[in-house]
C-alpha cells in the first residue's frame, strides 16, 4: 500500500506486558458495510505469544496475592471507564462487525461493562467448605487459588461482550490472562488495553495478542506454561483445541454453536411469540449462538404463525449500520455471506419455499453500502428435519419453520440435531412447560420470552454445544483450582 493508503488505516498495536507494541506483519480488517479495508491487525504467532506469555507469568505473583476486595475495586473503575466512553466503543464495535449501531449501544457494550461489574461482586460473595470429624479429631476444609496464566479466544459475533465475559473472571479470581480476539473484530479489545492503566490494572495482568487462530490460537493453546483454555466459537475449531491442548492436559472450556429449536404449542400467546421469535432469528443478524433457527409450529395455528411470522420479519429494516432506524447490519464478512446464501440455495433445490428474504425480496443499498455483505431476514418453509438447513448451524439472519403434531413427536425433532445449547418453549400450559424443559437436550431452556439472562446461572450447551458452563459460581469453578486440607488436633 502508498503512505497515504497506510496513513488512512486503524493499525492495531498487541499489548503486551501494559505496552502497545508493533508486529512484524500485519492482516487486512474489513468494514463488513462498505466491503473496504478499514484497519490492520496483527498477525501474530509464536514469538508475540511468548513474549506475552512471559508478561502472564511476571505479573502473577503480585496479582494472585491481591485481596478480592482490591481486585474487585479495580474491575469496578475499568467497568466505569469503558461505560464513560461507551458510544466511541458502540461506533467501533458497529463498524467492525457489521451490527447495527442500535445493537452495539444497547447490547454489546452495556453487557461488556456489566460483565466487570458482576464479577467484581461476585468475587466477593464466595464461600468455601468445611465438614468436621469430631471421633477423630480431624477438621477438613477447602481453599480456592487461582490457576494461573488463562488463554482465551473468543469470537467475532459479539466482540468486547464475550472477550469480556472471559477476561471479567479469569482476572477477578487472580489469574492473569493472554487474550485473543477475533482477527476480524479487534477493534474494541484494543480500545479497552487503552483503559487499563487508568483502571489500576497492573502491567501483564491482562496482554492481548491479535492474529488468527491458525497462527495466534494455535500458539497460545500448545504453550506449555498456560493450563487453562476458554473458547467461543465453532466446533470445528473446538476439536482442534482439544486435540492440541490434550498432551498438557489442560483445563477446557468450550462454549460452540447452536441448532435452537422454538416449539409453539398451539396454546401460544402469538402476539407475544411472534415478534420474539423474529428477535430471536434475526437479531444481530442471527449471528448469535442463541439464535432460534428451526421453528416447530404445532399444525393447527402453522398457517397463521407464518402468515403473521413473515410480514413481522418483512418489518425488519436492512442497511447502514450507523442508521439508527436500521434493525440488520452487515453479515461479518464476503465468504460468511457466501455461506450463508448458500444454505438457501440448496435449500431450494431440496423444494423447500422461500417465503422472504434472500432471493425473493428486492434489496435496496444506500449508495455507500452497495458492495457491503448485507442479506435480508429469510425464512424457508417446508424444509425436511434432515435437510442440512435444519442440521448445520448457519450463523446468519435464516430460520426454518416447520409443523408438528404431538408433544412426543417435537421433542423428538428438537433433539434430533448433534447440537443442544438453547431452546425456547411457547404454551400457555404450565405443565407442559416443564415437560418439555426437562427433556430437550439442552443447556439452556427460556419458555415465553428469549435471552432473559441471570448471570448468576449457568451458561452453556450439551453435545456438540459445548463443555463446561459459565456464570457467577461455574466460572469461579473453572478458573481457580481448589484444595482440601485436613488438620487433625
Amino acid at each position: 500500500p502508498t503512505m497515504a493508503h497506510s496513513k488512512a488505516l486503524l493499525v492495531l498495536e498487541n499489548f503486551i506486558g501494559g505496552k502497545f507494541v508493533p508486529c512484524s506483519s500485519y492482516i487486512d480488517s474489513y468494514n463488513p458495510s462498505t466491503g473496504d479495508v478499514y484497519c490492520r491487525v496483527p498477525d501474530s504467532g509464536k514469538e508475540e505469544v511468548e513474549a506475552a506469555v512471559k508478561a502472564a507469568k511476571d505479573a502473577f505473583p503480585i496479582w494472585s496475592s491481591k485481596s478480592p476486595l482490591e481486585r474487585s475495586q479495580i474491575l469496578n473503575k475499568l467497568a466505569d471507564l469503558i461505560e464513560h466512553d461507551l458510544e466511541a466503543f458502540a461506533q467501533a464495535e458497529s463498524k467492525d462487525q457489521g451490527k447495527t449501531i442500535t445493537f452495539a449501544r444497547t447490547v454489546d457494550i452495556p453487557r461488556a461493562v456489566q460483565n466487570f461489574r458482576f464479577f467484581a461482586s461476585s468475587i466477593l460473595h464466595h464461600v468455601t467448605e468445611c465438614t468436621e470429624m469430631p471421633t477423630m479429631g480431624c477438621v477438613h476444609y477447602t481453599s480456592r487459588a487461582p490457576v494461573g496464566i488463562a488463554g482465551l479466544i473468543s469470537p467475532w459475533n459479539l466482540p468486547l461482550y464475550l472477550l469480556t465475559w472471559k477476561i471479567a473472571p479469569a482476572i477477578a479470581c487472580g489469574n492473569t490472562v493472554v487474550a485473543k480476539p477475533s482477527e476480524m473484530t479487534s477493534v474494541t479489545a484494543w480500545m479497552m488495553c487503552k483503559l487499563l492503566e487508568k483502571a489500576g490494572v497492573p502491567p501483564g495482568v491482562v496482554n492481548v495478542v491479535f492474529g488468527t487462530g491458525a497462527k495466534a490460537g494455535e500458539a497460545l493453546v500448545c504453550h506449555p506454561d498456560v493450563p487453562l483454555i476458554s473458547f467461543t466459537g465453532s466446533t470445528l475449531t473446538a476439536q482442534r483445541i482439544t486435540e492440541k491442548s490434550a498432551p498438557h492436559c489442560k483445563r477446557l472450556s468450550l462454549e460452540l454453536g447452536g441448532k435452537n429449536p422454538a416449539i409453539v404449542f398451539d396454546d401460544a400467546d402469538l402476539s407475544q411469540c411472534i415478534p420474539t421469535t423474529v428477535r430471536s432469528s434475526f437479531a444481530n443478524q442471527g449471528e448469535i449462538c442463541l439464535c432460534t433457527s428451526r421453528i416447530f409450529v404445532q399444525r393447527g395455528i402453522y398457517s397463521e404463525f407464518l402468515k403473521r411470522f413473515v410480514a413481522e420479519a418483512k418489518k425488519w429494516k436492512t442497511g447502514n449500520p450507523s442508521d439508527p432506524t436500521i434493525d440488520v447490519g452487515a453479515l461479518i464478512s464476503k465468504e460468511h455471506l457466501e455461506k450463508v446464501r448458500n444454505y438457501v440455495k440448496k435449500a431450494q433445490a431440496e423444494g423447500a419455499r422461500v417465503l422472504c428474504g434472500e432471493g425473493v425480496d428486492p434489496l435496496a443499498l444506500p449508495p455507500g453500502n452497495q458492495k457491503g455483505y448485507f442479506m435480508l431476514p429469510t425464512v424457508i418453509a417446508e424444509v425436511k428435519d434432515e435437510s442440512c438447513c435444519m442440521q448445520e448451524e448457519i450463523f446468519g439472519p435464516v430460520t426454518c419453520v416447520v409443523a408438528f403434531d404431538t408433544e412426543e413427536e417435537v421433542i423428538r425433532r428438537a433433539n434430533g440435531v448433534k447440537y443442544g445449547l438453547a431452546a425456547t418453549v411457547w404454551s400457555g400450559n404450565v405443565g407442559r412447560v416443564h415437560r418439555v424443559a426437562h427433556r430437550l437436550q439442552s443447556g439452556l431452556v427460556w419458555t415465553n420470552c428469549w435471552l432473559v439472562r441471570d448471570l448468576n446461572l449457568p451458561f452453556g450447551g450439551m453435545k456438540a454445544s459445548g463443555i463446561g458452563r459459565e456464570g457467577a459460581k461455574d466460572s469461579y469453578e473453572f478458573f481457580t483450582e481448589v484444595k482440601t486440607i485436613t488438620i487433625k488436633h
